[in-house]
């Protein structure tokens, strides 16, 4: 079994690492450093997307190359794993705990649940803490709405766009986007839409915090219902999946719950050609894309292209009150 040692930088928005700097190709272990702190990096060789050729190591070096533009997104937040030993194709779990053992630099946050538990989450706070937790086969990463320091008061609030069934085409998904932007144009609320890397578009909109994540939900639940009202024959907001009428795109609020959680920005999917969930430009929906454009393999370069187009999220400025709404 061949091995490596390589130095992690540290990750800035500016630069991205070079992946292959980090992770070398033509090993199967890695030990990655940055000051003090060291993983090793398994498995690399080990296919992940087997019809694509993609390793573990593919993945880890993507991670790797965008790390810059997504750490920033998962930083103070809980994040839920869901692993998938085998790559792509083979089956998943999910996992809250941290697993021990594990390096004493990982920070963990603490949620109480309603059960009476309390979850030490993994946090994600740099390049280092990435590439261990997609060591551990996360292939997508799926962080709290809420930071951990109030993990009640979301940061954001967001509409989930799926088809219901595959008489709906994507083209319907974007359109249904545009709708959902019309309508959040006219509270005054600011849009920011991405691929969800699967089937869908999600669009979210940054909030001033301060509402409990109940609170953002309801909100999301009204616009949401106010679209299907205007929109019945392109929209539908139905709970019940046997009772979601066809060729209709779910508007899904209840991805606005305590504790549920969405694939990230920047996120690979575990699907065909390795998709990514990318920030989209509103014009880009209006001309009109396919969640395959944005891939594995060609997402850094877009990246370096046209920076992060979802950085307003992280803004201090130009987020929503609210209780602009009451």
């Amino acid at each position: 079994m061949s091995a490596a040692r390589a130095r992690a930088p540290a990750p800035r928005r500016s630069r991205a690492p070079d992946p292959l700097a980090v992770i070398p190709r033509g090993v199967d272990t890695v030990e990655v450093r940055a000051g003090r702190r060291s993983i090793t990096l398994t498995n690399l060789r080990k296919p992940f997307w087997r019809a694509e050729g993609l390793t573990k190591g593919d993945l880890l070096r993507y991670y790797a190359a965008v790390a810059p533009v997504l750490v920033p997104h998962l930083q103070n937040r809980a994040m839920v794993m869901k692993r998938y030993p085998d790559g792509a194709d083979g089956p998943f779990f999910f996992m809250k705990r941290a697993p021990s053992p594990r390096p004493d630099w990982i920070e963990t946050c603490s949620i109480a649940h309603g059960s009476g538990n309390v979850i030490d989450f993994p946090i994600v706070q740099d390049l280092l803490a990435l590439l261990w937790v997609v060591n551990l086969g996360c292939i997508d990463l799926n962080q709290w709405y809420a930071r951990c320091d109030d993990v009640d008061r979301p940061d954001y609030l967001h509409f989930d766009l799926d088809p219901v069934d595959d008489s709906t085409g994507f083209a319907r998904v974007l359109e249904a986007a545009l709708t959902v932007r019309e309508a959040l144009d006219g509270l005054g609320m600011p849009s920011y839409p991405k691929t969800t890397g699967s089937r869908g578009v999600h669009v979210y909109v940054p909030i001033v915090r301060g509402p409990a994540q109940k609170e953002v939900w309801e909100v999301a639940k009204a616009i949401a219902l106010g679209l299907v009202r205007a929109r019945p024959a392109l929209l539908t907001a139905e709970y019940r999946v046997a009772r979601r009428p066809r060729g209709r795109v779910l508007v899904d609020y209840n991805q606005n719950a305590w504790g549920q959680t969405l694939a990230s920005v920047y996120s690979v999917r575990p699907r065909p050609r390795a998709p990514v969930s990318t920030p989209v430009t509103w014009r880009e929906i209006e001309r009109g894309l396919a969640i395959e454009d944005f891939r594995i393999d060609n997402l850094p370069g877009r990246v370096a292209r046209v920076g992060d187009l979802f950085a307003p999220l992280l803004a201090h400025t130009g987020r929503f009150r609210l209780d602009r709404l009451r």
